[in-house]
């Protein structure tokens, strides 16, 4: 029998009380020396060990390795296990390394301490990443994979997210070159709340370029010939790389040449020599040139050119008003549309020449100090005014077409350039024109006379009417004052009303006073009427009728001729009475006869 067996048999045997007894030593079967012993020596090897906490993490020794596992000891009474999944970032471990873990639990079912690499490598990497971003630090990355809008990259132990913008400066079409690859980043942005990441690596090429960029700015001079690489290319100009400072190209200044478009001078990635032609302030704004390397075209051009010699040229530009022609590279000529054909009848160039035809044309003015010239085409044909005088004398008749209307008149080409007008006065003797498409239509062929010529002002005066008999002369007589025709109203208005004769050629006017009827009613559009000339204008065409007039003329006469016959009987009258005064109260006779006619007149 034991000695702890014999303590524990003397305490029951002994007549304790209750209160007395010593618990701790009947539980634990050791006296009060041994328990002590025993609590000291748990506390020594408590002290020797790590106080754990889940989700801790500590460094660790790996102990051994096995195929699957490694076997780590963090100081505690018992050791981890890592799977060697967790450091396949790592294929060389190896027994004596140091690794950062995370303590997922400190006893499984089994007893067993579970640890993680994984969680803590992550972990630790949340907090660099954090402090990366802080400092705007540069950090290497690993590019895993490609996904959607851009690139996987492995920064720590963290998946973060690369932009396609953000992989470099230069749009990017090919993403898979760059799998694979360890490249410098810098991280932009944090979300906390996601754990997301995003890095560039564009931030660092711009941090670069700035640098150079402001090496470059400072030592940029008015003049200064570079040597760039063509970065883009639009349809105003050419946006030149300098190396970290972009300059553009106005399309005016690659060329002395007309160009159409950039893109016939120069290509994406080209090299290209440009001299700073101008720069802002903060010279951020840099104006380049290519043709200010070559001397200009107008040096070059023939000193011996002059006013009214021949060019031979190419149109290169088209506009209403003229066509530019190209005599020498880079040197333009204007011809005026004016100056394409003797005709006064301004059309727009494109009716006389395209791009890109060969024309040949007479030099008109010449100016080599504001490099400017213009040039003729019809100066090359004979000019038609020449004996005009012969061709179209006063007086001459012949038909020309109708090219367009004034208000006050018609321009008549009778040949490519020669134009006579008529006057809106000189195309009827009787109709009343208010404008002259009234009268005729652009394009109709017309007959003319030539009234006047005027070689000085190259002036052409023709007429219409004076082809035939002026019928005023006429109508002089036939319509004089006082004279009655038959005539219809054609048009009825507030002032008064027009009215046709059965002559058509005669149209005449009725006050709206004078349409008055017998009836007392006024004569309507359409209605038929005698008409009395009041009065007749040969010089202003104008005839003025009545046909009121009519009826109270009539009046007139009747109340006349009644007058007159009132007159008669009263001479009558009086003639008897002067009988009857010569007789005497003693004829008898005589007073018979007066008791008759007085007794007759009762």
């Amino acid at each position: 029998m034991s000695k702890e067996t014999n303590s524990a048999e003397v305490i029951l045997n002994q007549n304790v009380a209750p209160e007395q007894f010593d618990w701790d030593s009947f539980e634990s079967g050791l006296d009060a020396d041994a328990r002590k012993e025993k609590s000291d020596l748990e506390e020594i090897y408590n002290g020797s060990l790590s106080s754990l906490n889940d989700n801790d993490v500590i460094t660790g020794k790996v102990v051994r390795l096995t195929d699957k596992e490694a076997i780590v000891d963090i100081d505690f009474k018992s050791e981890g296990v890592i799977s060697l999944n967790e450091f396949r970032y790592n294929p060389g471990l190896k027994v004596g390394d140091d690794v950062e873990v995370m303590v997922d639990r400190r006893e499984d079912k089994t007893g067993q301490l579970q640890l993680s690499h994984k969680k803590a490598r992550t972990l630790k990497a949340w907090d660099r990443v954090n402090e990366l971003h802080e400092t705007g630090e540069i950090v290497n990355g690993f590019v895993k994979s490609r996904t959607k809008g851009g690139m996987i990259v492995d920064v720590h132990g963290i998946e973060a997210f690369l932009p396609g913008s953000q992989i470099d400066v230069k749009p990017i079409k090919d993403y898979d070159q760059f799998v694979g690859k360890t490249m410098e980043f810098k991280v932009v942005k944090i979300n906390p709340e996601f754990k997301n990441v995003v890095v560039s690596h564009k931030a660092l090429i711009e941090a670069d370029i700035e640098g150079q960029k402001k090496e470059i700015i400072a030592q940029l001079e008015k003049g200064q010939v570079l040597e760039g690489t063509v970065k883009n290319i639009t349809s105003y100009g050419v946006f030149v790389d300098l190396g970290g400072v972009d300059g553009l190209i106005h399309i005016t200044d690659l060329s002395w040449s007309r160009v159409n478009h950039p893109s016939e001078i120069l290509e994406d990635g080209q090299t290209v020599k440009v001299v700073i032609l101008d720069f802002d302030d903060e010279k951020t704004r840099i104006q380049l040139g290519m043709k200010q390397l070559e001397a200009h075209p107008w040096d070059a051009l023939s000193a011996d050119m002059k006013v009214g010699d021949k060019v031979k040229g190419k149109v290169v530009v088209l506009a209403d008003y003229g066509a530019f022609v190209e005599i020498a590279p880079g040197v333009e000529g204007l011809i005026h549309v004016s100056e394409m054909s003797w005709s006064t009848h301004l059309r727009s160039a494109g009716d006389f020449v395209k791009v890109g035809d060969e024309v040949e044309a007479e030099v008109l003015t010449l100016d080599r100090e504001d490099r400017k010239i213009s040039l003729g085409m019809k100066q090359l044909s004979k000019d038609p005014w020449e004996n005009i005088e012969a061709k179209y004398p006063v007086g001459s008749e012949h038909v020309g077409t109708v090219r367009n209307f004034t208000n006050f008149g018609v321009f008549v080409e009778l040949e490519e350039g020669i134009d006579g007008l008529i006057y809106i006065s000189d195309l009827s003797w009787t109709k009343k024109i208010k404008h002259p498409s009234e009268f005729c239509a652009v394009g109709d062929k017309l007959n003319v006379v030539v009234l006047e010529l005027d070689i000085q002002a190259r002036r052409l005066s023709l007429g219409h009417k004076q082809l035939t008999e002026n019928p005023w002369d006429k109508f002089e007589t036939k319509y004089a004052e006082g004279t009655v025709h038959t005539g219809s109203a054609v048009e009825v208005h507030d002032k008064g009303a027009s009215v046709q004769f059965e002559d058509a050629e005669v149209e005449a006017f009725c006050p709206s006073r004078l349409l008055e009827k017998e009836d007392g009613s006024k004569i309507k559009k359409g209605e038929t009427a005698e008409f009395k000339v009041i009065e007749f204008n040969k010089e202003f065409k104008r005839v003025v009728v009545s046909h009121t007039g009519i009826f109270r003329d009539e009046e007139k006469k009747n109340a006349r001729e009644a007058s007159n016959n009132r007159s008669n009987n009263n001479n009558n009258m009086s003639s008897s009475n002067n009988i009857e005064e010569r007789s005497t109260l003693g004829d008898i006779d005589v007073l018979a006869e007066l008791k008759k006619k007085m007794e007759g007149g009762k």
